[in-house]
C-alpha cells in the first residue's frame, strides 16, 4: 500500500525487453533507498512494482505483459522522469489517500489551463470508471493522491497547486498524454457491498420460488391421485 505522496522523481536508465515482458531500470535520484530491500515494493509512477536487483542508486523491476497493457509504462523512454513512492509502514504519515498501486485503466489529459498560481487539469477516464470519481472525493494520478474539483461524464478536472507541480511528473503534462489511474478503493468496495446485497436479495427469490414452484406440483400431483 501507499500514500500517494511522491516522495522524489526518478529517471528510467533503461527499458530491457524480456520474452514479452520488460526489466525496467530505474535511477531513484533523492529517494532514500537506506531502508528498502529486496523484494521491497516500489510505486513508479502509480504503479506497484518489485525491486528486483539494487544497485547504488537504483533499482530493477519486473513488468509483466499485463502491466504493460494497463499502464502508460511501456510508453515510456530513456530518460523519462517517474514519480517514485516507497510502501508505507506503519509509522508512515497517511498524508494522500490509501492508494494500492493497483492502475485500474489510462486516462488522457484533454486540457492545461493556468488558475491563478495553480494549474487546472482536465482528465479523460475509461467510461467505466467514471461511476468511481466524484466532486471532492479522491483519485491517484501517476501516482499522487489529488482531490477531483468537477466530473461530467468521465471527464473530470484537477487543481494543481505550485508544490505538487514542481514535486511530480504532472509539471510536463500536455494534452494528449497518457496517464496511470487508479479509483478510490472505497469507492470499489462500496459498490461491491451493493452487489452483495442486490445479489443476496435475488438468490432468495430465487429460492422462494423454486420453493412455491415445488410445492405447487406435489399439490397437483396429489389431486391427480399420485403419492
Amino acid at each position: 500500500m501507499f500514500t500517494g505522496i511522491i516522495q522524489a522523481l526518478g529517471r528510467i536508465v533503461e527499458l530491457q525487453p524480456k520474452g514479452g515482458d520488460i526489466a525496467l531500470v530505474v535511477d531513484t535520484g533523492k529517494l532514500d533507498m537506506s531502508d528498502v530491500a529486496l523484494g521491497d515494493s516500489i510505486a513508479v509512477n502509480g504503479v506497484c512494482l518489485t525491486a528486483i536487483t539494487l544497485t547504488g542508486g537504483s533499482f530493477t523491476a519486473d513488468v509483466s505483459r499485463e502491466t504493460l497493457s494497463l499502464t502508460s509504462l511501456g510508453q515510456l523512454s530513456r530518460g523519462a522522469a517517474v514519480n517514485l513512492e516507497k510502501a508505507l509502514t506503519l509509522q508512515t504519515r497517511l498524508g494522500g489517500h490509501l492508494v494500492s498501486g493497483h492502475v485500474d485503466g489510462l486516462g488522457e489529459v484533454v486540457s492545461r489551463r493556468d488558475d491563478g498560481r495553480s494549474t487546472r487539469f482536465r482528465i479523460k477516464a475509461p467510461h467505466e470508471l467514471g461511476r468511481y470519481i466524484a466532486a471532492k472525493g479522491s483519485i491517484t494520478i501517476d501516482g499522487v493522491s489529488l482531490t477531483v474539483n468537477q466530473v461530467e461524464g468521465a471527464d473530470f478536472e484537477i487543481n494543481i497547486v505550485p508544490h505538487t507541480l514542481q514535486e511530480t511528473i504532472i509539471s510536463e503534462y500536455k494534452p494528449g498524454a497518457a496517464v496511470n489511474l487508479e479509483v478510490d478503493v472505497i469507492a470499489r468496495y462500496l459498490e461491491r457491498l451493493i452487489q452483495g446485497g442486490a445479489l443476496e436479495n435475488e438468490a432468495l427469490e430465487n429460492d422462494a420460488q423454486s420453493s412455491s414452484a415445488s410445492k405447487l406440483t406435489q399439490a397437483f400431483l396429489a389431486e391427480n391421485g399420485f403419492k
